[in-house]
């Protein structure tokens, strides 16, 4: 009993004096704030920091062109996973994870394609699709319109997808679709998406799902003015402007983010592509307090049947990777 005890003693020292996993989080220009999918990466790490006691450091990247050397910073420093957040951290992130191959990397919209490189991939068209259904239910005019942040094929993604659901329900309704720009700024310029939605309610469109990054509040700022719908993205939304979200397009980040911390906590990070879809709850859409007494018990029934559907492979979404050649 003695010798048993005096073993337990020597693991529950070692493991007591091991040192916690080191994680730096890299965000786009969003930042942390920005109440949509930087501020979900955000919520995951910070989560992993208070459950699993790991030590956390995030950096808000202002300049593309400082993301390798930032990587390269933290893997220098023994940072053992390293995790980017956004497809345009690709690139620096490959050549970061090729320097140093035995650190950990992950990416969030992107396959890097490393032994030491999780790519944390979702399925955004099926809840984009999912949510465009619920536009045409609560839409009076039939007049439906998305705003996109940046103009690439991710986004284009969301609105393939979104498209389809609106169709599904009413295939007479009249879509409107604008795009912030085509530089990364487009992520974080509440002004022009706010100009833009004043546009699409103006000439009667009712519900816009804005898949813009921090650009969204301007797209909730016009809503609450002209008092009709917009549906958020990425985090859970509908909190921003109770009665005037009419949900949001959930996109897990946060427990994609999660997950890799724990296993590489575990010992089991493993590398290559991770997709989160409808089916293992990556993707969804928000029904909260916020947002519950817009959502009536028909919708959200017809809703969760074309949910089943989908995971059941008898609605297959379009979606735009596939259409134009991209994994």
């Amino acid at each position: 009993m003695i010798k048993l005890l005096s073993i337990l003693l020597s693991v529950f020292t070692l493991n007591a004096g091991a040192a916690p996993l080191k994680v730096a989080l890299v965000l786009d220009k969003g930042g942390k704030d920005d109440k949509s999918f930087n501020a979900a990466a955000f919520a995951g790490a910070t989560k992993a920091q208070s459950e699993l006691g790991i030590t956390l450091k995030a950096v808000e990247t202002t300049d593309d062109t400082a993301v390798e050397n930032t990587m390269r910073s933290f893997a220098g420093k023994d940072f053992d996973l390293i995790i980017g957040i956004g497809f345009a951290q690709a690139e620096a992130l490959r050549k970061a994870a090729t320097a140093f191959p035995a650190k950990h990397f992950a990416i969030v919209d992107a396959d890097v394609n490393l032994p030491n490189v999780r790519s944390l991939l979702f399925e955004e068209h099926q809840g984009s699709y999912l949510v465009g259904a619920l536009s045409a239910m609560a839409s009076k005019t039939g007049k439906i319109g998305f705003i996109g942040g940046m103009d690439v094929p991710l986004i284009r993604r969301f609105q393939m997808g979104f498209v389809a659901g609106v169709k599904k329900v009413n295939p007479k309704a009249m879509l409107s679709t604008n795009y912030v720009g085509v530089t990364s700024d487009s992520w974080n310029n509440p002004a022009k998406s706010k100009e833009l939605a004043l546009t699409q309610y103006g000439a009667g469109t009712d519900v816009i799902f804005a898949a813009a990054g921090a650009s969204n509040s301007g797209v909730f700022d016009a809503a609450e003015e002209k008092k009709v719908f917009v549906i958020g993205v990425d985090s859970n939304q509908n909190w921003v402007k109770p009665g005037r979200v009419l949900t949001s397009m959930l996109k897990r980040v946060d427990l994609a983010v999660y997950a890799a911390i724990q296993d590489s906590i575990k010992g089991k990070f493993t590398a290559g592509a991770e997709r989160f879809g409808l089916k293992n709850h990556g993707v969804d859409f928000a029904v909260d307090q916020y947002n519950q007494a817009l959502i009536t018990p028909e919708m959200q029934k017809k809703l969760e049947a074309l949910k089943a559907e989908i995971i059941a492979g008898k609605i297959v979404v379009p979606d735009y990777y596939k259409l134009n050649g991209k994994k």
